[in-house]
């Protein structure tokens, strides 16, 4: 890829890009994520991986103006569009409209080239360890999601079985379990090197609230009368 393709790509990315949990510098992390799997894989087309990277969330502000609109299906039609109107051979555009596609989790929408592989793995690497949790507080900040859920009796619920959304939901339903659902065995190292920095940190953040909690509301208790 040439200097002034990268520059046209990143400048239309960077036109795209409106939300400090998804925002560019992400998009450099998938990048180069994706860059690092690779170089330990045969026969990895550049060209298509580089422009998927950087393309892979553009469909971000339509998603979030509007949560029934994915992302990825409204990011791949945008990418394919830009690049036919910037005189990209057709096919190459639809492989990357392919990658952009499928990068998001879906069981019924797969990614199946090498290259929307190594995007899903490096776009799912940036969900796990540290870097995984911070995003996702940034994410409930920015739509008003609490950390956590009350149970019937006060206490804090661990997030387990939660039908309403927090970031303790969001770590139970989705980041516990990511670490199986890479494709490529560079991807799965990475993101198992990482998974210890966010168990911890869940479960500090778990601890400290739901002592919190316990301990208030006895102390409380004790101190109150009926007259």
């Amino acid at each position: 890829m040439t200097r002034e393709t990268y520059s046209l790509l990143e400048n239309y990315m960077l036109s795209c890009m409106d939300d400090s949990a998804h925002d560019r510098e992400h998009v450099y992390r998938v990048l180069y994520h994706a860059l690092e799997i690779a170089e330990t894989l045969d026969d990895v087309d550049y060209d298509i991986l580089i422009a998927a990277c950087l393309l892979h969330d553009i469909g971000r502000k339509e998603q979030f103006e509007n949560p029934a609109l994915c992302h990825a299906a409204v990011g791949s039609k945008k990418a394919f569009a830009f690049l036919t109107a910037h005189g990209f051979d057709k096919e190459y555009a639809e492989q990357v409209r392919r990658c952009i596609l499928t990068h998001r989790f879906r069981e019924n929408n797969q990614p199946q080239s090498l290259e929307a592989q190594i995007l899903f793995d490096a776009d799912k690497l940036d969900v796990t360890g540290a870097m995984g949790m911070a995003r996702t507080l940034i994410y409930k900040g920015i739509v008003s999601e609490p950390l956590y859920s009350l149970l019937p009796d006060g206490t804090v619920s661990d997030g387990a079985g939660d039908d309403a959304p927090s970031f303790f939901q969001e770590y139970k339903y989705k980041l516990e379990h990511i670490y199986d659902r890479f494709y490529t065995e560079k991807g799965a190292s990475l993101a198992e090197e990482r998974r210890q920095a966010a168990v911890c940190f869940y479960n500090n953040l778990y601890r400290e609230a739901a002592s919190a909690y316990q301990d208030g509301q006895d102390m409380l208790a004790g101190l109150l009368t009926d007259s």
